[in-house]
């Protein structure tokens, strides 16, 4: 087997502690990074014998004066190195001045180690346009009510039927759905539509935290219950309490820690590390998961959760709700300092409609941010996206193909037409019951999972509407 080759990341951050904890963290990915504690190290470094064997350059942190000369010397000497940025700001106008000076990707600190190791892979990979997964993109929406959600499509109406339904009661939640799908943002929803959306809205994320210290942020500890606590802390989880806890990516939480929070779930008592006591708690716990929770999660746990599962759909398998989607993003992003109101043509759709996205509605963002720092013009046309149109042709991943949709389907979505296909990629007629499961879909999502109305609407008993679920294999949690 072939042996990867070193990947060599520059490091320019003047604080020792900075540079250690992020050299750690891209050593883990196979990083091998060359740290810098002023600009002229950095640069001579980048000049030196070994300065082509650079992949990336990680700047950790931003100033307005000195930024971009110092990204235009380091292009001076390698014009295509990729340049991250890595700053304690996390307003918009920052990111547009660093980006538009040459940056080619923008984190904010404190960053997940799995987001940094992301954008170092994104830019450092040739195949890919650089940029597309700057988190600040996230920050452009503002917090959406579940009907105000974009998206027609049967499968993504019928999730936020769930989502909406769920909203009315005090159980848990598991959303499941792949990086970049929206997870969180349908988690927040919830939570402004349920009666507890006046309590606090609290999110941990458990791939994020280490284990030895994960029952700590979410149970508490007491001062001294184990090396190194110097004070009682507070868990998530009594923070929480008269609202909502988001755990994102539940299925990293240890065995150990899912057998406690499963007990916690069933009595109301979370009990901090090192209390012999315990503190009661009314708290509603929303769950995130890239995939379906594996085996080996604890049983009890899987089972409380899973009870609501709301299954949001890739963007791929929902093409047709790109032209809103992106129409939206634009108006978002034209609310921000330094960004202008922008009109993307048919052209532009029609590509971005026929690619994979791999990183879903989150790629999308930041795909649409790049080029609308890029454009000159007033509108957004097919040339603002010539890495889309080809990028498929250099990978082998299974997410990021070109979706089977013909020019004439493409067509009729960019003009608005409904959601439901009447037709194959092979121009043949779908089979019936899968335009009528559909049609099915798309009216509970649009009555919001209300199945009398449902019912009536489509002109059948309720019964009927039942049976058809069932026939269909549609979810009847909807």
């Amino acid at each position: 087997m072939r042996e990867e080759p070193t990947r060599s990341l520059l490091l320019l951050d003047s604080n020792p502690e900075e540079r250690r904890l992020i050299s750690a963290i891209a050593g883990r990915a196979g990083w091998s990074v060359v740290g810098a504690a002023d600009e002229e190290t950095a640069l001579a470094l980048l000049q030196g014998p070994h300065g082509r064997e650079v992949q990336a350059a990680l700047l950790g942190g931003w100033d307005a004066e000195r930024g971009p000369e110092l990204i235009a010397q380091m292009r001076e000497h390698r014009p295509d190195l990729p340049v991250i940025v890595l700053s304690h700001s996390d307003t918009v106008s920052v990111a547009v001045e660093a980006m538009r000076a040459g940056a080619s990707d923008f984190l904010v600190r404190p960053v997940a180690p799995e987001r940094l190791l992301e954008a170092l892979a994104a830019n450092a990979d040739r195949r890919r346009a650089a940029g597309e997964l700057a988190p600040v993109s996230e920050k452009l929406a503002p917090a959406l009510a579940l009907e105000q959600l974009i998206g027609a499509s049967p499968e993504f109406r019928a999730a936020l039927a769930v989502a909406a339904k769920s909203a009315r009661n005090r159980l848990p939640v598991l959303i499941i759905g792949e990086p970049g799908t929206g997870k969180e943002t349908v988690a927040r929803a919830i939570h402004s539509a349920s009666l507890r959306a006046k309590g606090p809205l609290l999110e941990l994320d458990c791939k994020a935290v280490a284990a030895n210290i994960i029952d700590s942020e979410l149970f508490g500890h007491e001062k001294g219950a184990f090396p190194g606590a110097f004070a009682a802390k507070t868990g998530k989880l009594v923070q929480a309490d008269g609202g909502t806890l988001v755990l994102d990516e539940i299925a990293c939480l240890p065995g150990e820690t899912q057998e406690l929070l499963d007990r916690v779930l069933a009595t109301g008592e979370v009990r901090p590390v090192g209390l012999n006591g315990s503190y009661s708690v009314d708290v509603r716990v929303i769950a995130t998961s890239g995939r379906p929770l594996p085996n080996d999660f604890h049983r009890g746990l899987a089972e409380r959760i899973g009870a609501t599962t709301v299954n949001l759909p890739p963007l791929r398998d929902r093409s047709g709700d790109i032209p809103a989607l992106a129409r939206h993003l634009l108006q978002r992003m034209a609310e921000q300092t330094g960004l202008r109101t922008l009109s993307i043509g048919n052209d532009a759709l029609a590509v971005l409609m026929r690619y994979g996205w791999p990183g879903n509605v989150r790629q999308l963002a930041g795909v649409l941010f790049r080029a609308a720092l890029q454009c000159e013009e007033s509108s957004l046309t097919a040339q603002h996206f010539p890495h889309i149109a080809i990028q498929s042709r250099y990978t082998a991943r299974q997410t990021d193909f070109t979706p089977t949709m013909s020019a004439a389907r493409s067509d009729e979505v960019i003009a608005g037409s409904p959601g439901v296909t009447l037709y194959s990629s092979d121009g043949h007629l779908r089979p019936l019951e899968e335009i009528e499961a559909d049609i099915i879909r798309l009216a509970i999502g649009h009555y919001r999972g209300r199945m009398t109305e449902v019912a009536r609407r489509l002109g059948i008993g309720r019964s009927t509407l039942y049976r058809k679920l069932g026939e269909l294999g549609i979810d009847t949690a909807a």
